[in-house]
């Protein structure tokens, strides 16, 4: 797919647009899409777009439907960080542009075009999380993930919490220690029965 600046635009009335990895990258944004949003909103789409790419959200999301797919009782992991990386992509929409009102609203208008398309647009839709599931504990429990990025995008942004990176370096010690010692049982195990 040639393009000047890594965007594909695809002759399709259906709304659709998604960071496509590759060694480069693109973002495909369908005709339908550039017709339900308007300039300032096309900006955002690309910015959030661009954002999944820059960070290589794919991997992300690939990684942790490898889990669950191995695990069952992954999902509810896998499905959270598809949510996560949609919000990091909105984050990063709302710096690039400085609205974060106005990123609210591209997500939904985006969403809710999608959301009203039948077909393949639909069922793509349903897999990247637009349509939601439902989750305990909060006011948004019954509201699926697109009100909840809008919600939070309304809200202040976030802030930094100090404790996570030492939480995140305490996590990755831990798996680090738990494979040396695995390595290690492996190779006495090996030793032992005379195969080392």
């Amino acid at each position: 797919m040639p393009t000047s600046d890594g965007t594909v635009v695809v002759d399709d009335r259906a709304p659709d647009a998604y960071a496509l990895p590759g060694l480069p990258g693109r973002i495909v944004v369908s005709t339908g899409m550039l017709h339900t949003l308007d300039e300032t909103e096309h900006t955002i789409l690309l910015a959030h777009e661009h954002a999944h790419l820059t960070a290589h959200h794919y991997a992300f999301v690939a990684a942790a439907q490898l889990g669950a797919a191995a695990n069952p009782l992954l999902r509810p992991f896998a499905n959270a960080t598809t949510y996560t990386i949609e919000r990091w992509a909105d984050e990063n929409a709302a710096r690039a542009t400085g609205d974060r009102r106005r990123v609210a609203r591209t997500v939904g208008k985006a969403a809710l075009a999608a959301h009203r398309t039948p077909g393949p647009v639909r069922a793509t839709g349903a897999a990247l999380g637009i349509l939601g599931r439902r989750q305990r504990g909060n006011r948004l429990a019954s509201a699926g993930p697109v009100p909840r990025r809008v919600a939070a995008l309304v809200a202040p942004p976030p802030g930094r919490h100090p404790a996570l990176p030492a939480a995140t370096a305490t996590v990755l010690a831990a798996a680090l220690a738990a494979t040396a010692e695995a390595a290690h049982d492996l190779h006495v195990l090996l030793r032992t029965v005379g195969a080392w």
